[in-house]
């Protein structure tokens, strides 16, 4: 199916449906909350999210978020919802009041790459000792991963 020409929000007519002129961008993707890192581990931990391909990194009024790219597995080819009556409470809660249809959305701080992460943490933190990253993965037991509770 074509996509629909792509309306400004404000053009919508009385009962038109915003999704219907959108890609679902909030169905490809979701982000939660990890702690605002402070020191090396922790950008070490990020750049280890970073390593995992598909993720993302930003920061929006002062709090970090992790990003993970993974369109919903019930998002049709029409860009609709496969289980829109049974659809979980979070996504009934979502509005378009504040969505990211215009693609105007910016961020505090933004990375994409391991190298980003790392390059802004040099940046930030005082400079230290000897090597900061070993070519040998940290065992899963050694991880601590910095999610909020």
């Amino acid at each position: 199916m074509a996509n629909p020409k792509k309306k400004r929000r404000e053009d919508l007519k009385k009962g038109e449906v915003l999704c219907s002129y959108c890609t679902a961008k909030c169905c490809r993707y979701f982000a939660f909350p990890i702690d605002t890192p402070k020191k090396r581990q922790d950008y070490d931990y990020l750049r280890w999210f970073l390593l995992h391909g598909r993720v993302a990194i930003f920061v929006e009024d002062g709090t970090w978020y992790l990003m993970v790219y993974a369109d919903c597995k019930h998002l049709q080819e029409d860009h609709r919802c496969g289980i829109y009556e049974d659809r979980p409470q979070i996504c009934r809660d979502y509005t378009t009041d504040n969505c990211e249809y215009e693609d105007d959305a910016l961020y505090d701080k933004f990375f994409e790459t391991p190298e980003q992460i790392w390059e802004y943490a040099q940046a930030v933190l005082p400079a230290s000792q000897g090597r900061t990253f070993s070519s040998e993965p940290m065992s899963a037991r050694e991880v601590v991963l910095p999610v909020l509770g």
